[in-house]
């Protein structure tokens, strides 16, 4: 399964993987309209802590404790590994993220619904991968190892 991995070393914090983010997850295309109409959360969040940066989106964890926390069932793991949420079963309990051990699921208090990195489905390159100036962000086929726990290694392909 590919996910996202970050490389702190060359983030610089600048925030366009969350621009971007919140961009793809709006109903237009339109940059201001994603910011102030629409008032879209991003899918991840960059921790500023100088002197080091980093974009922090869903893990896709192969054992999510959102998904089992989930009380109606609106977060799935698909069998490609990721972690997906129905919007119309989310009623906005917020359990999964007290369950999240990294703290990437964002409530949108407007809709009364979470918001989580879901890849970019369908578009190949999740767009906070895209856009990251510096590469910080590297979308990569995971080696698993089997242990959860270890930061697996990871092969980077086009």
């Amino acid at each position: 399964m590919k996910r996202i991995y970050i490389n702190e070393e060359v983030c610089m914090g600048c925030g366009l993987c969350e621009v971007y983010c919140r961009l793809e997850h709006s109903k237009s295309t339109d940059l201001v309209k994603a910011f102030t109409r629409e008032k879209v959360s991003p899918r991840l969040q960059v921790h500023r802590s100088s002197p080091v940066s980093f974009s922090l989106p869903c893990r896709h964890c192969q054992e999510p404790y959102c998904v089992y926390s989930c009380l109606t069932g609106a977060l799935h793991r698909e069998p490609d590994g990721i972690v997906t949420v129905d919007e119309a079963k989310c009623a906005g309990c917020w359990t999964c993220i007290l369950a999240c051990p990294y703290g990437v699921i964002r409530p949108e208090k407007e809709r009364s619904k979470i918001a989580k990195c879901d890849l970019c489905l369908g578009n190949g390159t999740p767009a906070c991968v895209a856009h990251c100036p510096n590469e910080a962000l590297v979308y990569a086929e995971v080696e698993n190892n089997g242990n959860h726990n270890e930061i697996p290694e990871f092969v980077v392909s086009s």
